[in-house]
Formats: structure tokens, C-alpha cells, sequence
């Protein structure tokens, strides 16, 4: 099956008639779907298809015990209204590559698989590559097992009622010892190719980010007749923080987004007693990112106090840098380059990925295709069809140039 008929087929999938986004969230109906397709995929292929403990999907050529293998692949989930390529390009590529080599009678000398990481986004339960962090250790069974939904459905309740054991959860060092290498093939979040001219790039790292609460709380009153003088709204200082987070990371030149609000009482006609929102701030390494934070907090912290309303700030998560596996990454751009006119370029990102995620096991390393408006997270998402194509040519290259010497 072609790349474009593959594409196809999962474009539908879980999409939104109203927004034209998807919600494929995980343990899901629309999940489960994708999943399905998954399977479908392997086993039209004749490879091996297993669910690992956590979940995750996985397609083997070749015998698994081996050791040594070279892992591709993304997943299948989306952000709330995310768009059609976030993951899925990296799922359907690797497919298409695996026929592509097979077309050219490729031999394989490695073992190779094809899979698809659980809840990579972390838009049900709120932990983004649960699958990956589960694996690896770095989500504990006891933490999974708290984690629940908007309905107040647990992580476990749900992999049960979508036929999954849930009792099984935790750390895979065993599989993680199976991988030799893993390369991801995901579309550019930002426009970096875009403005080099280049179809393809390589990655160097993941920047350094988190999330941070901030609970501004004030006092409720009414929205008619408490005067403005009188008021202890912590709306005001929650927009002023807004546009200090704007003003840092302009300066820094990091990024700083206050993207989510919760707002108590909530009504229209009432001052709110308690706003609170959540900063997601990302730099090109840590030093730096900790001076838009700590800018940040200290301009709220003043603007909270000029209006008689009380802030306490908690991080909520952080991710240190990420440094690709400096050997692979080279190979990767070295295995480009030979059929390159000019050097494939290499490029950070201030995204997550389950490739970052299993960089601290594994050696791993990420290729981007090109997205000419740098539009992520959004229906608006998009990537031309040459350049989807050239992802699976230069993934092909480099598998070849892994599993196949």
C-alpha cells in the first residue's frame, strides 16, 4: 500500500466535523480505531504484531530477541483539534519506507520495527508520552495509577474498558534492551526548513521546558456594583502576567504561553475570586529559561500585589535539554548528505517527543519534514505531498543505512 493511500485511509480517523481538528485521545474510540489500523498495517506486512505492557504498538521483521534492533516509528494520538500530521506522518512514513526498502530487495541485517507510543500528547490524562514514560521508568505504576481524566476515569479504568490490562504497567527494560537504535520521523513544529528551503532536516536537541501553575486569588464580588476602586480581582494582574511572559521571551529569545485558564466563580456578572493558568515556557537551554521564568514570576508577583490579590507559583513539570545521540545524528546527516546536493541541515526544536523521551535510554535521533507554515497543534497543520514523500525516501535512507548493511 502506497504512502498516499495509507494517508488516506487515517485521514478520517477521529476528526472533528465542526473544528475540522482531530481528538484522538487516548483509550478512546477514535484510539482505538487507529490502533486498529495499526495492526492492520503489520500484519498485511507479515510482521510480527505485539502490544508491549504499557500499551504501545509494535511491528517486528525479524526476531526481537536478537537485540541490536533499529526502531522507527511515532504515534497515532492528538492534542484536542490537533492536526493530521503530528505523529500520524511518522506512523504512515515508516510503513511506507519498510516497502520502499522491500521494494528495492533490500536485505536486512538487523531486526526492525515499526511502532506506535500510547498517549504521546497527554491530552486525556495530562502527562504528555505516557506510553514512552511508562517504559522507561520515568512514570511510575503508582503515578499512572492516580492519574484521571476530565470525567474522573482513571489511566487503569480506561485501558480496561478499551481491552487492555492495565495490571501490568511499569518499567520495560527488557524491550528497551531489544533497541540498538530508534529514529523518529515527525513534521517540523516551527518553520526553520521552511525558511532554509530544504524538504528534510535532522535533529540536534530538544530544548529545555516545563509548565508552571500560577493561582492568582482575589475576592468575589459583584460585577455591578462593587466600585473599581474597592476590588480585588485577580483577573488584572493574570493579563498583566501575560503580557510580562510576552516582553521575557521576546528578550531571551525563548517562548513563553499561558495557554490554559481556569476561572472561579466563572460567571459573567461576577468578579472572579481565583484565576488560574497554567505558563508553558521553552528555551534553548536552561540558564535561560530559568530568567524567563523567574522574570515572569517576579512581574506577577508585583502586579498580583498592586491589586491586593495573593499568587503562589509551583512547577508542575520540567524536561532538561535533550542532546540527540551525538554518533547517530551525525550518521543520520552523513547517510543524507551522500545523495544531498548541499549538507541536510541539523536543527533543535522546542517540542517533546517520545524520542526525547527514550534518549535516556537508548540511542535515538529524529527527522523533520518540512511545514510551510510552522502552524502545529492546529487543523492548520499542513505539509506538502513531495515533501511527505522526500520523509519517506530520506527515512528509507537512513533505515537502509542502519538494518541493512
Amino acid at each position: 500500500m502506497s504512502f498516499h493511500s495509507m494517508w488516506a485511509e487515517l485521514l478520517p480517523v477521529g476528526r472533528s466535523s465542526a473544528s475540522g481538528g482531530y481528538r484522538r485521545f487516548a483509550w478512546t474510540g477514535a484510539d482505538a480505531d487507529c490502533r486498529a489500523w495499526f495492526q492492520e498495517q503489520a500484519e498485511a506486512r507479515g510482521l510480527a504484531y505485539e502490544v508491549d505492557r504499557n500499551g504501545n504498538q509494535w511491528a517486528w521483521l525479524g526476531d526481537p530477541a536478537a537485540g541490536d534492533a533499529v526502531v522507527t516509528g511515532s504515534h497515532l494520538d492528538s492534542v484536542p483539534d490537533g492536526g493530521a500530521f503530528d505523529g500520524p506522518l511518522g506512523v504512515v512514513s515508516s510503513f511506507a519506507a519498510l516497502d520502499e526498502l522491500r521494494g528495492r530487495g533490500a536485505q536486512f541485517t538487523r531486526p526492525l520495527a515499526i511502532v506506535n507510543f500510547g498517549d504521546e500528547e497527554g491530552a486525556r490524562f495530562g502527562i504528555a508520552c505516557a506510553g514512552s514514560r511508562l517504559t522507561t521508568g520515568q512514570l511510575t505504576a503508582e503515578q499512572a495509577h492516580r492519574l484521571t481524566d476530565a470525567d474522573g476515569v482513571t489511566l487503569p479504568q480506561a485501558m480496561e474498558r478499551a481491552g487492555y490490562d492495565p495490571d501490568g504497567i511499569g518499567p520495560d527494560p527488557e524491550r528497551l534492551g531489544r533497541i540498538g537504535a530508534f529514529v523518529e520521523l515527525h513534521v517540523e513544529q516551527g518553520r526553520a526548513l521552511d525558511l532554509s528551503g530544504d524538504p528534510v532536516g535532522v535533529a540536534s536537541s530538544i530544548w529545555p521546558h516545563g509548565r508552571w501553575r500560577f493561582d492568582f486569588r482575589g475576592e468575589a464580588n459583584h460585577a455591578g456594583t462593587t466600585r473599581l476602586v474597592d476590588r480585588h480581582d485577580p483577573m488584572l494582574p493574570y493579563a498583566e502576567t501575560v503580557l510580562a511572559a510576552r516582553r521575557e521571551a521576546t528578550l531571551a529569545g525563548a517562548v513563553a504561553t499561558f495557554g490554559k485558564l481556569s476561572v472561579e466563580p466563572n460567571g459573567v456578572n461576577a468578579i472572579p475570586s481565583l484565576v488560574r493558568a497554567w505558563l508553558d515556557s521553552r528555551a534553548s537551554d536552561e540558564p535561560t529559561l530559568d530568567t524567563v521564568v523567574t522574570g515572569i514570576e517576579k512581574a506577577a508577583r508585583a502586579h498580583a500585589d498592586a491589586h491586593g490579590v495573593e499568587l503562589a507559583v509551583s512547577r508542575e513539570s520540567f524536561t532538561s535539554v535533550v542532546e540527540f545521540d551525538h554518533a547517530l545524528r551525525d550518521e543520520l546527516a552523513r547517510i543524507l548528505g551522500e545523495r544531498a546536493v548541499r549538507p541536510v541541515p541539523v536543527l533543535g526544536t522546542g517540542a517533546g517527543h517520545d524520542a526525547g523521551i527514550l534518549s535516556a535510554t537508548v540511542p535515538t535521533a529524529m527527522l523533520f519534514v518540512r511545514n510551510p507554515t510552522g502552524v502545529s497543534h492546529s487543523p492548520a497543520e499542513s505539509a506538502a505531498e513531495d515533501d511527505c514523500v522526500a520523509g519517506v525516501t530520506a527515512l528509507a535512507e537512513v533505515l537502509e543505512g542502519l538494518a541493512c548493511k
